[in-house]
């Protein structure tokens, strides 16, 4: 909203959000429905399509960071926290590994260059969430957790799915698309009948939905501060590939505000990347959320 410089701060002044996050809203809701998550989803597609359009990857696109603009029953939804969001340049390339683990999309944990498209994979990853209360991609092993996103690898579980309409279903599969040129744009995903037409569902998925946000996004796992850049220095030489091959070195306790967090600064990105060459991203560490499946009825 406005700037204010003195000798040694910048002062930002930001838009006031003060209607909470998406989370505590589903659950205080007695009603909940399909339509309403498709609401939802084209509002975030709406918002990430501009920033996209303007040239802006948002690249940590999660639930804990859409937050309603007031308590009004009809807010809209804001997306907040550009800390890891990145302009296309002409010609740059992005490839630093970051975001959280369990909304990033396949190219990124392959260290391979990346484009707008990882954002479509995170609508993709919130649409599932919304409809069932869980994460696609849930494995307290780092390993495990990274191979089934690495593969796009999730399922439409019984018995939480099997009131979600097949539209429903075959949206997210066009979003969660492991190939990214073959990927939903926010375009394309605008246009599919599930946002655009009528085959969202009106039948109450509340009770289902809300229990399971409760059960695997307790405040008490996703609100707790972190001090990662304590982690990072005494975790700094910790390679990806090692992660990889075996489980995690951080406690089950580590809370959901996860990031993949690269070496060097952003800044670096642009220098290194200037001629197009991939980023090396040789150390990095993922402090990750703890999802287990639900126990099924």
């Amino acid at each position: 909203m406005d700037i204010f410089e003195s000798t040694s701060h910048l002062y930002l002044v930001m838009q006031l959000v003060s209607g909470g996050e998406l989370f505590d809203r589903i659950v205080e809701k007695g009603f909940y429905t399909e339509r309403d998550a498709s609401q939802l989803i084209h509002q975030i597609l709406d918002a990430v399509k501009y920033l996209h359009d303007m040239g802006i990857v948002h690249r940590d696109l999660k639930p804990e960071n859409l937050l309603y603009y007031s308590m009004d029953e009809d807010s809209k939804i804001m997306i907040s926290d550009f800390g890891l969001s990145k302009i296309e340049g002409s010609g740059s390339v992005m490839s630093t590994a970051c975001g959280t683990p369990g909304y990033v999309a396949p190219e990124v944990l392959a260290q391979k260059p990346y484009s707008k498209a990882v954002d479509c994979w995170s609508i993709g990853v919130i649409s599932y969430i919304l409809l069932c209360g869980y994460p696609p991609f849930y494995d307290e092993n780092d390993a495990k957790l990274f191979e089934q996103i690495l593969k796009a690898e999730y399922e439409f579980d019984s018995p939480y799915w099997d009131d979600i309409s097949d539209s429903a279903k075959d949206f997210i599969c066009h979003l969660m698309e492991k190939e990214p040129s073959k990927r939903y744009t926010c375009d394309q995903a605008l246009q599919h009948p599930w946002i655009s037409g009528d085959t969202a569902l009106d039948k109450n998925i509340h009770e289902s939905v809300s229990a399971q946000i409760k059960k695997n996004f307790a405040k008490s796992k996703w609100k707790q501060a972190f001090n990662a850049t304590a982690v990072v220095r005494h975790m700094r030489r910790l390679q990806l590939g090692t992660s990889l091959e075996g489980p995690s070195q951080l406690t089950p306790t580590s809370p959901c505000h996860g990031h993949l967090l690269p070496e060097e600064e952003e800044e670096e990105e642009d220098e290194d990347l200037g001629n197009g060459e991939e980023e090396s991203c040789k150390s990095m560490i993922f402090y990750t959320d703890s999802f287990k499946k639900p126990s099924l009825l």
